[in-house]
Formats: structure tokens, sequence, C-alpha cells
């Protein structure tokens, strides 16, 4: 299986902090260790849509406050999952800063929520790096995650 992350920058390379740029490469470059991970900054929802339809359609999991809540198991849990009934391609794709439309909404094989709380969409992206990381660890019994 393959792990696609989008995220939706006006300013492709440009985050607001250099932290965030930090900690994304960082969670990557973990993440990396326990499955191939592809990355795509794209400018605007559309060039998402648009990046799908050139191959093989993905499991596509929207980032939306209305979607739903998991725990770091059960997102392990989903993961696990896929990789169990062969998903070519779980693509996570999280929002600019308004969101994604209800056309995408509807377009999405799933929404993950990462609770009631409105984040920045950089902030959010950061969160979603950790919690897959968070997610292989606990599927590979790795000590990162001690159940709490």
């Amino acid at each position: 299986m393959k792990l696609r992350i989008a995220w939706i920058q006006a300013k492709p390379g440009k985050d607001k902090s250099s932290a965030i740029a930090a900690l994304t490469a960082d969670y990557l470059k973990r993440l990396a260790r326990y499955i191939p991970v592809e990355t795509s900054e794209l400018p605007s929802e559309a060039s998402l849509f648009k990046s799908i339809e050139k191959g093989t359609r993905p499991f596509l999991i929207l980032l939306d406050s209305r979607g739903k809540l998991m725990s770091s198991e059960e997102l392990a849990q989903l993961i696990d999952s896929h990789q169990t009934r062969g998903t070519q391609q779980l693509l996570f794709a999280v929002g600019g800063a308004d969101g994604f439309s209800a056309e995408a909404r509807k377009a999405a094989s799933f929404q993950l929520s990462l609770g009631k709380m409105t984040l920045p969409h950089e902030l959010a992206r950061v969160i979603l790096l950790e919690q897959l990381y968070r997610a292989f660890t606990i599927l590979k019994g790795h000590p990162y995650h001690c159940g709490h």
C-alpha cells in the first residue's frame, strides 16, 4: 500500500512558520521508516481532484471537523484494515484555510475529524502526520505509543 498525504496551500512552499515546515519534515521522515510516503502540496481543491484523476483512484480521506472522531488505536485499525484488504493507495488530504467544499466531502471515501476544535490547516497537517506515525508504531508494537 502507498500512503499519500496532500495539503492545500494557496502559496505552495510558503509555510507561515519554519517550525511547521520542520515538524512536517520530521514526521514524514519518521513515517518513511514504516511505509512509502508521497506528499503533494497543492494550490487548490480543484488541483487535488485533478491529481486524483491521473491514476489509480485512492481511498480518499478528507480531514474535516464534521468527520468521524477516532482514537489513535482506531486510526491504526483503519490503516491496518486497508493494508489487509489490499487497498493500493490511502490518500489523506488537509484542506486550505476554508476547509473542503460540500462537493469534495461527497466525493471523499471517508471524512476524519481531528477534534471538535477548529485548527489552523498547517497545524492540522502536523497533527495528522504525528497521528499517522503513531498509528504505524501501534501496528508495529513500537513503544512510542504507550497506550495513553
